[in-house]
C-alpha cells in the first residue's frame, strides 16, 4: 500500500516549515565531520590527556588512529530500577568494541531521576527540566572531540528525550540507544489502581498501600506500565535507533546481552571510518519524526511526548506543533490496549508480538514512512522482526502473523479504534492536549461548573473533606513550565477517579502536566498558554461553566464574550516554588523556559527567543 495522503501531507508541511533550520542544521553536521578518526585531530597534550587512564592494550589502539572509539553516555544509578542493569553494561560494551577491533570509553554520566520517587513532592518541579540537564550533560561528554560514534544507555522519562537532544547537536556522530528491558510482571496494573484509589477514599491504609506497590515495583528493570519511559523505547525502535526489537527484552537475560554486544559493533561499523556512515542527523529527518508521532498515537503513548518530541525535533532543525500530531491521529488506528490504555503490561504487550508487530502493521497500511535510515543499515521493515538466540548466535526473525493476544494488539484492519489515542483542544481556554485512548466514550465530554485552584495539594484537600463531590471541572493553574516548572500531576488521578467511578461528571484542565500512567479521568493537559503567559486559565473563576469535549475537539468557558474579555488576569504567589530541594538553580530555566507546545525547553533556538511576548512573559508576579 502507498503512503497515506495525510501522512504525506503532514510530512510535507513539516519539511516546508522546516527547511531553513533543517539546511543550517545538516550544514553544521557536515561541517563538524571530519576525516579519519576523531582524537587523531587532537593536539598531543589533548590527546595524551584523552588516554591516559586507559590499560596499556588500549592505549595501543587508542594512539594508533586507526580504528573507532566509542562514546558511552550513561544514564546509571542503581536508585532507578529502570537504570540499575546499566551498571554491568560498560564492561559489556568495552570486551565487545575490543572484539570488533574498536575502544569504547565512559564519555560521561548523566543524571536520572525518577517520577516515581518524586511524585507530588518539590523535586517533581526539576523533573521535566531535568531533561535539558541531560541533554546539555550529553553534549558535554561529547564535547571532547574523541569519538566517532556513541551508544546512549537510558531509558525513562525525561533520559532518553534528553539524551537523544544532546545527541543530535552532534549531528556527525552515529547514534545507537541501549537499552536495559522491563522488569518482570507483578501485581496487575488494575489492580495497584484499585488500592490507590481505597486509599485515597480512605478505605486502604498505609500498610496495604505500600505493599500493593511493593508487589508492583519490585525487580530491577522498567516499570511494566506504558508511561513515559516504556513509550521512548517504542519510539527508539520507529525511529530507527535501536538495534531491531531491542525494547522490551528483560535485564539480565542472555538476549540483552547479546543484544548490546551487537549495538557495540554496529556502532563501530557505521561511523566516517567506515563504508556505512550514518551520522544522526542523517537517521533523524522529518519522515523519522513524523514516524514517531504515528507510532506514538498508534500505541496511546505517554503525553509528554507532545512536548519531549517536539523539542527532540527542534533539536534536529525541525519544527512540529500539536496540529501536526492531530491531523495524523485522525488516521492512524489504536492497535495496543496496554495499562493505563488496558489492563496488559507491557511483557504481555512484547508476548502479543511488540513493537515489531506494530510496525508491520502501520507500514502495511502507509501510515509509516518506510524508506527511512536507520543504525541497523536496513529499511524500517527490518524493525519488523525480533531477536533470538540460536546457540550463542544472535539472529532475527519475522514476527507473529497474528497478535498473539487480540485482547491486547490487533492488525491495523481491526483496531481498537480507527483513530489515535491523543486530540488536541482548542477553544477560548487555550490549546490543550488529551489522551482519549484510556478514557471511556461515555467521559469524554464533560460540562460543568469549574472549581479553581493554584495548587494540587487543594484539591486533595478539598476532596478530603467531603467538598468534591459533585460534578465539577477542576482547573488548576499556574502549573507550566515558567510557574514551577510544570510537575506532573499524577497524584489526583485517585481521588479524581474515585469521584468518576461515583457517578459524578469530573475533568480536570490544567497548564501541568499528568503522569504518562494516567488516563481514566478526562484532562485537559498542557493548557498553552500557560496561566503565568497570560493564558486564558488566569480569567476563569470559580461557578463557571466550563466544556471539554474530546469528541468536537475543544475546551470552552461558557462565558459571554463581552464579560471574559474584560476579566483581568488572576495572579498567585510562587515564593514557595523558588527554593528548596535544588528549585532555585533552576530559576533561568522556568524564567526562560518556552510553551509546551514548543517543547518547554529552556535554551531551543528559535525566532521565539528574544521576541516581546517571551520577554514579557519572564516577568513573575
Amino acid at each position: 500500500m502507498g503512503l497515506n495522503p495525510i501522512v504525506e501531507e503532514v510530512t510535507r508541511r513539516v519539511r516546508e516549515r522546516s527547511r531553513e533550520s533543517r539546511t543550517a542544521y545538516l550544514a553544521l553536521a557536515e561541517r563538524s565531520r571530519g576525516e579519519g578518526a576523531a582524537r587523531a585531530r587532537l593536539g598531543c597534550a589533548n590527546f595524551a590527556h584523552a588516554f591516559a587512564a586507559e590499560p596499556q592494550p588500549e592505549k595501543i589502539v587508542l594512539r594508533a588512529s586507526r580504528a573507532p572509539n566509542l562514546a558511552i553516555v550513561t544514564a546509571y544509578n542503581d536508585m532507578v530500577s529502570a537504570h540499575q542493569p546499566l551498571g554491568a553494561f560498560p564492561g559489556i560494551i568495552r570486551g565487545a568494541a575490543r572484539e570488533a577491533g574498536a575502544t569504547a570509553q565512559v564519555a560521561g554520566g548523566v543524571p536520572a531521576m525518577c517520577d516515581g520517587v518524586t511524585q507530588g513532592r518539590p523535586g517533581m518541579e526539576l523533573s521535566l527540566f531535568s531533561r535539558d540537564a541531560i541533554a546539555m550533560g550529553t553534549a558535554v561528554a561529547l564535547a571532547h572531540g574523541v569519538f566517532d560514534a556513541v551508544l546512549c544507555l537510558g531509558v525513562c522519562d525525561k533520559i532518553v528525550p534528553g539524551l537523544l537532544i544532546g545527541a543530535l547537536h552532534f549531528g556527525h556522530l552515529p547514534v545507537i540507544f541501549v537499552p536495559a528491558g522491563p522488569m518482570a510482571s507483578g501485581m496487575p496494573n488494575e489492580e495497584r489502581s484499585r488500592v490507590r484509589q481505597l486509599h485515597a477514599e480512605g478505605k486502604a491504609g498505609r500498610a496495604a498501600l505500600l505493599e500493593a506497590e511493593t508487589r508492583s515495583y519490585h525487580a530491577p528493570g522498567t516499570c511494566t506500565f506504558y508511561g513515559t519511559a516504556n513509550s521512548n523505547q517504542f519510539l527508539m525502535e520507529v525511529m530507527g535507533l535501536h538495534l531491531p526489537g531491542s525494547a522490551f527484552v528483560p535485564p539480565g537475560s542472555a538476549l540483552r546481552e547479546a543484544l548490546t554486544r551487537a549495538a557495540t559493533r554496529r556502532a563501530a561499523a557505521i561511523t566516517a571510518m567506515g563504508a556505512e556512515y550514518t551520522p544522526i542527523a542523517r537517521v533523524i529527518d522529518e519522515r523519522a519524526v513524523v514516524n514517531a508521532i504515528a507510532g506514538l498515537l498508534a500505541t496511546g503513548g505517554s503525553t509528554n511526548h507532545t512536548m519531549h518530541l517536539v523539542a527532540i525535533a527542534r533539536a534536529a532543525g525541525i519544527t512540529i506543533d500539536w496540529d501536526d500530531f492531530d491531523r495524523l491521529s485522525r488516521v492512524v488506528p489504536l492497535l495496543a490496549r496496554i495499562y493505563p490504555n488496558g489492563s496488559a503490561d507491557v511483557n504481555q504487550f512484547q508476548g502479543a508480538g511488540g513493537p515489531g508487530f506494530v510496525i508491520r502493521e502501520l507500514l502495511q497500511a502507509g501510515l509509516l514512512h518506510p524508506d527511512t535510515r536507520t543504525v541497523a543499515g536496513e529499511p524500517l521493515a527490518a524493525y519488523a522482526r525480533e531477536p533470538v538466540l540460536e546457540g550463542a548466535e544472535l539472529r532475527w526473525r519475522p514476527v507473529r502473523a497474528q497478535s498473539g493476544d487480540a485482547s491486547v494488539l490487533r492488525q491495523a484492519g481491526d483496531p481498537f479504534q480507527p483513530d489515535g489515542g491523543l486530540r488536541l483542544l482548542t477553544g477560548n481556554l487555550g490549546r490543550a492536549v488529551i489522551k482519549v485512548s484510556a478514557v471511556k466514550p461515555a467521559h469524554r465530554i464533560v460540562e460543568a461548573q469549574a472549581a479553581v485552584f493554584d495548587d494540587q495539594d487543594e484539591v486533595l484537600a478539598r476532596f478530603e473533606k467531603g467538598e468534591l463531590h459533585r460534578d465539577f471541572v477542576a482547573v488548576v493553574r499556574f502549573q507550566g513550565p515558567r510557574a514551577n516548572g510544570m510537575p506532573e500531576l499524577h497524584k489526583l488521578t485517585p481521588a479524581l477517579g474515585a469521584l468518576q467511578d461515583a457517578g459524578f461528571r469530573v475533568a480536570l484542565v490544567t497548564d501541568g502536566r499528568m503522569s504518562g500512567a494516567s488516563g481514566k479521568v478526562p484532562a485537559a493537559i498542557h493548557v498553552s498558554p500557560e496561566c503565568l503567559a497570560g493564558g486564558a486559565l488566569g480569567r476563569v473563576r470559580d461557578g463557571d461553566l466550563v466544556r471539554l469535549d474530546a469528541v468536537a475537539g475543544t475546551l470552552e468557558a461558557r462565558v459571554p464574550a463581552s464579560e471574559w474579555n474584560a476579566r483581568p488576569q488572576a495572579s498567585a504567589d510562587l515564593s514557595a516554588n523558588a527554593a528548596g530541594w535544588g528549585r532555585e538553580l533552576f530559576a533561568a530555566a522556568r524564567a526562560n523556559a518556552l510553551s509546551a507546545e514548543q517543547g518547554a525547553s529552556w535554551f531551543a533556538p528559535g525566532e521565539e527567543h528574544g521576541s516581546p511576548a517571551r520577554v514579557m512573559n519572564t516577568v513573575r508576579p
